[in-house]
């Protein structure tokens, strides 16, 4: 099949330049190692994730300049396999930490096979689309980071140069994260917090970092402005009312465990405002999907009448060729079978399903992978990446699927693992197949080698899958906290309540780093606990718990960094309420219904609720700092309109300030991964590392006012207005 009629690519199909080679392979796999270790570090906090093609795509054209003459395919390459590791850390980030949420442990092999294994599929299933979706669809779908991304390569290899703005974010992020991030330095507070005592319950803080504010800018005034305002109202409007009608009840109410008056705006936050939030961010994204059902069914239509259509890769063409049709069948169906031998020879510790439910779940992810790979690729022509509603086509499949586990009976602990994986895989493969299309509609328009961009994704997918593993649960580990409890409280092991499970006979670790509530630490040996699992008590909160079977106590809270107010995971926490929901039917359900009629009352009054819902189950800390970016993003667009525009375009993906917004996000990104390492480091020995001057020195308390906090990030925020509005060096 050949292009449509007037269309030329940059590299004509009948030239032969350098595309597949060792360097930008190798290049690409370090990009995406490192893209893909941010994305999953960000997307846990900030609760959402943005493209990497572009940024990768810049700095690939800088640094092969830097190794002596590049070729625009080279660079495609580079950014090719860089960005598989953006697409599958979204996806992983999205849905495996519902393990953790359901009573589970991340395990590295498991995290690695499920992304590994849907990350393949979802291109092996693209492939069938790409002539239809790309080439005949050309003047139809525009693929807009696609199209971004060929610009850049373009404007590359002509000379132009957006590295150093890039750079600038890089480097002053880093340096900035250096001193703000607690983990490492901590020169200053990293969330200057002010709890109002004239509205108790009430908060207001801010997680004044670089990632967060380069998110805000990127995503622009109105996505932040409307993820602040669902902030606002759980936080200065649903907690202090919670606090006002409850704070005169003695006892708790559920899912409370303590009563209300007793509670912290964080407990609060964590107790009420998260299922509340839960059931908000399902009914938007089921909103969502609805909202595209038409563009879905047209999407799989078209993409039946696609398949086994041209698709022999017999085309003589260099720029028609895809990998062979039979190896992409004989490739999906071996996918198939390694899950199904996964699920059935590694099942999660705890949860045995049989071979039946196991053949049953490999059925289940072919069918909704290929159904939503599908969708995905056509959409995200549509409306990019970015809108692309993945969250929504996961809510689906595991609503779909718990509904077929619960008429047959298979509503164990067990079979909410399994759904997890289901659903993991298919939000994968959806998440990749997406991004594979936009790279390889930048490749249809600068006249690359279909093949060798499906190679180089597959090469990405394996070496990236390494690095988010790893993240994960560095982030998991690094971030958490064992507190004492504030009363112990007397447990019977032999007749535990209902909805606590003892999962061990004694905890796994040797020594844990106990954090008091005055901030002091000490080791205590975990050889004397027993360890607990909460999930839909009355007796206990959600969460892990150390048991003392010698005083028949429990003693310690388990506070696991993901799901913590620092990497809250709102997709994971999302899909373990609808999976133990629809296989418990225990769901404290008021609040769930509450956040589901909050969503209803903004859409009725035309706000896209997605934002919404999301901004009303994240900390307003994290909201704030985006909102912080958004608000930059509106000055510097008043500016240069005022100005006269001139040569900067501030609507652009590749204008000054995206670019070097994508600079402070990779830094904070990076430099928070280092304090997450450096934590580690210190529980392992005990050593303390992270002062740099004397605690209680008058400098030391005179950095530690919130005050220099606030000033440090405004400085910050004033770099990204001067460099958004200094023109680019393209041309």
């Amino acid at each position: 099949m050949a292009a449509p009629q007037g269309f030329q690519p940059f590299v004509p199909a009948n030239e032969s330049r350098p595309e597949f080679t060792i360097r930008a392979v190798l290049l690409g796999c370090i990009f995406g190692v490192l893209f893909g270790a941010v994305t999953v570090y960000v997307g846990l906090r900030a609760g959402l994730t943005v493209a990497a093609s572009i940024p990768i795509s810049v700095l690939s054209i800088s640094v092969l300049r830097a190794l002596g003459k590049a070729s625009i395919l080279e660079n495609n390459i580079v950014q090719t396999t860089g960005n598989a590791g953006q697409s599958i850390a979204a996806g992983v980030i999205f849905t495996l930490p519902a393990l953790i949420f359901l009573g589970f442990d991340l395990e590295y092999i498991r995290i690695f096979m499920l992304a590994l294994l849907g990350g393949w599929l979802g291109v092996l299933f693209m492939i069938p689309l790409r002539r239809q979706l790309i080439v005949e669809e050309h003047g139809n779908l525009t693929y807009p980071e696609g199209t971004a991304c060929a610009d850049v390569l373009v404007a590359g290899e002509r000379g132009g140069s957006f590295a150093s703005r890039v750079f600038f974010g890089l480097g002053l992020g880093a340096l900035y994260t250096l001193f703000q991030n607690e983990n490492l330095l901590g020169a200053w507070p990293g969330t200057p917090n002010y709890e109002p005592k004239w509205l108790p319950g009430a908060a207001v803080r801010a997680d004044a970092t670089p990632e967060y504010l380069g998110v805000g800018y990127i995503i622009g005034p109105r996505i932040a402005g409307t993820l602040f305002a669902g902030g606002i109202i759980s936080w200065l409007v649903v907690m202090p009312a919670i606090h006002f009608f409850g704070a005169h009840f003695n006892g708790p109410i559920y899912p409370g465990t303590v009563p209300i008056s007793q509670m912290s705006p964080s407990d609060l936050w964590r107790t009420y405002i998260r299922p509340m939030g839960a059931g908000g961010v399902a009914a938007s994204g089921l909103i969502t999907l609805l909202r595209t059902m038409p563009t879905i069914f047209s999407a799989l239509r078209a993409g039946m009448k696609t398949i086994g259509k041209n698709v022999s890769g017999s085309d003589s063409s260099r720029t028609e060729r895809d990998i062979p049709m039979n190896i992409v069948l004989l490739g999906s169906g071996l996918l198939v079978l390694m899950i199904f031998l996964f699920l059935t020879f590694k099942p999660i510790p705890g949860a045995q399903t049989g071979w039946l439910a196991n053949l049953a779940a490999a059925l289940l992810v072919m069918v909704f992978g290929f159904l939503f790979v599908t969708v995905s690729s056509r959409i995200c022509g549509l409306i990019g990446s970015s809108a692309n509603p993945v969250s929504g086509m996961t809510i689906a499949t595991l609503m779909a699927v718990a509904a077929i586990f619960l008429v047959s009976g298979w509503t164990a602990p067990a079979f909410g693992a399994l759904a997890i994986s289901i659903g993991g895989i298919v939000c994968i493969a959806s998440s990749n197949a997406g991004d594979t299309s936009q790279d390889l509609k930048t490749g249809f328009l600068i006249g690359a080698t279909p093949w060798k961009q499906q190679v180089a994704v597959m090469v990405g997918v394996v070496v990236s899958v390494f690095s988010i593993g790893i993240t994960l649960n560095a982030m998991n580990k690094g971030l958490e906290q064992f507190t004492p409890m504030q009363q112990a409280i007397p447990f019977n092991v032999s007749a535990p309540p209902d909805g606590v499970q003892v999962q061990q006979q004694h905890f796994s670790r040797q020594r844990f780093l106990l954090t008091k509530p005055d901030k002091s630490t000490e080791f205590v040996e975990g050889s004397r606990y027993m360890l607990l699992n909460s999930l839909g008590s009355t007796t206990l909160p959600d969460g892990k718990y150390l048991y003392n079977p010698q005083t028949g106590m429990i003693e310690v809270q388990w506070m696991q960094g993901i799901g913590s107010e620092k990497a809250a995971a709102p997709q994971g926490r999302l899909m373990a309420t609808v999976i133990n929901g629809i296989l418990t039917r225990k769901l404290p359900w008021g609040l769930v219904f509450l956040g589901v009629f909050l969503v209803l009352a903004v859409e009725v009054l035309g706000v896209r609720s997605l934002s919404f819902a999301v901004g009303a189950y994240l900390s307003i800390g994290t909201t704030l700092a985006m909102f912080c970016g958004g608000i930059v993003r509106w000055m510097v667009d008043r500016a240069v309109a005022k100005a006269g525009g001139g040569e900067v375009d501030t609507s652009s993906e590749i204008s000054p300030g995206s670019l070097y917004a994508s600079g402070l996000i990779a830094a904070g990104g990076v430099m928070g991964l280092a304090g997450v390492a450096l934590k580690l480091y210190e529980t392992a020995t005990g050593n303390e590392l992270r002062l740099w001057v004397p605690a209680g020195s008058a400098i030391y308390n005179l950095l530690q006012h919130q005050a220099i906090s606030i000033v440090a990030f405004a400085l910050l925020a004033f770099s990204l207005y001067y460099f958004a509005r200094k023109p680019l060096n393209n041309k």
